[in-house]
């Protein structure tokens, strides 16, 4: 079976970035504030993470004109975002502004990430017909299971609770990746806003990373459901369990087992549909494997910079005048 290192896209290690740096450098004694971005080149749909050094206190920020929330982390600001998967193909923005070491103006930084085609692909599958148009008689529950999902996703903001990187809830063949347009039966319905993993019914599934549960709960369309909050407004859920072995409330590790794999909900067989949301999109499970965030030397992007001298103004003629005719 080949290694799943080979279905994760490679990122370049030139950062494709156009940048700009505005502000006031920070003192001698203190590095000046500087702007980081993973990954270096995005797709719609990606994870961003941001990362800001050098300042005295929380930064604000936006990429592709959607508002940060930062966190402080070992002596940086970081924020995790995401691109829409509508994103235009081109350039989006990352700016950053923060109060700096010294006294002075503000420091402004700014980036322009490239977004590159995502060429996702087009999928065609056979479900049940019952998922496809549910019936009157379960509508009711699949609008509990909406009135959960939004339950589940609506914690409070508060930093991460994980201090190491994401790592693969199993390990297995990719069936599906994140973005597939789907039809079911001949019909468009959905993209798929997650990465498949293939399995056996009764294989074990474990915790991307520290969290705690937030969902553990049999939805119609997702079956057997867990969705784990990491802080930082960043989620991980886990679909079509054959059974769930933990509660909601549980505070898990990376690596502890949440249940089994399955074929509960609209399915076509026994899989792992891993999602991954932050800052309320989906985003791309595969890169944010990629994301480093605990890397102490990734590259800056934006830089503050000390701005020129500026000249004395000239004096007024009648000054001038004054000046001259007085000893």
């Amino acid at each position: 079976m080949p290694s799943l290192a080979s279905f994760l896209p490679r990122i370049s290690p030139l950062l494709p970035f156009s940048l700009l740096a505005l502000g006031l450098a920070a003192s001698s004694a203190q590095a000046r504030p500087s702007l980081s971005v993973q990954p270096g080149t995005a797709k719609p749909g990606d994870p961003i993470l941001v990362t800001v050094r050098g300042l005295s206190g929380a930064p604000s920020g936006t990429v592709a004109g959607r508002p940060l929330r930062f966190f402080e982390a070992a002596g940086t600001w970081q924020a995790i975002t995401g691109l829409p998967v509508e994103h235009p193909i081109g350039m989006a923005e990352v700016k950053v502004e923060g109060p700096r070491p010294a006294a002075g103006r503000p420091v402004a930084l700014v980036g322009a990430l490239e977004v590159v085609e995502p060429g996702y692909p087009e999928r065609q599958l056979q479900v049940a017909g019952k998922y496809v148009k549910p019936a009157a008689s379960v509508k009711a529950r699949i609008a509990a299971d909406r009135a959960a999902f939004a339950a589940a996703f609506s914690q409070s903001f508060v930093p991460p609770l994980f201090q190491r990187d994401f790592a693969w809830p199993r390990q297995d063949r990719i069936t599906a990746p994140y973005g597939d347009r789907r039809s079911f039966n001949g019909k468009l319905q959905s993209q798929h806003f997650g990465v498949d993993i293939d399995g056996d019914t009764g294989d074990p599934i474990y915790a991307a990373n520290d969290g705690v549960v937030v969902m553990a709960r049999d939805c119609y369309s997702s079956g057997n459901t867990v969705i784990l909050h990491h802080g930082g407004g960043l989620y991980t859920t886990y679909f079509h369990l054959s059974r769930i072995d933990v509660k909601r409330g549980t505070k898990v590790e990376q690596g502890q087992k949440l249940g089994l794999v399955g074929k509960t909900g609209r399915v076509t067989g026994p899989h792992l549909h891993w999602g991954v949301k932050t800052d309320g999109l989906w985003v791309d499970g595969m890169r944010l494997l990629e994301l480093d965030f605990f890397d102490t030397s990734e590259p800056r992007v934006a830089t503050s910079e000390e701005p020129p001298p500026q000249p004395s103004p000239a004096p007024a003629a009648e000054e001038a005048a004054s000046l001259s005719s007085n000893p």
